[in-house]
């Protein structure tokens, strides 16, 4: 969607807008490592979803 609001302006402000495109930037990509935090399983859905739950109860009880 931006990209069609970007060449919409770039024809109105100019008459060659293929020549004014400007190149792709790409995003950079991390290069962190790192994993789960220690006794959290990944295999366990339920069980992240439990803490998960815990952890918003914990914050609701802070909020009021």
């Amino acid at each position: 969607m931006t990209s069609l609001i970007e060449k919409g302006l770039r024809l109105i402000v100019t008459d060659n807008w293929k020549a004014m495109k400007s190149k792709r930037v790409m995003p950079r990509v991390s290069k962190a490592t790192g994993g789960a935090m220690p006794r959290i399983n990944l295999a366990a859905v339920s069980a992240l979803q439990e803490m998960d739950d815990l952890d918003y109860v914990e914050r609701m009880k802070r909020f009021r």
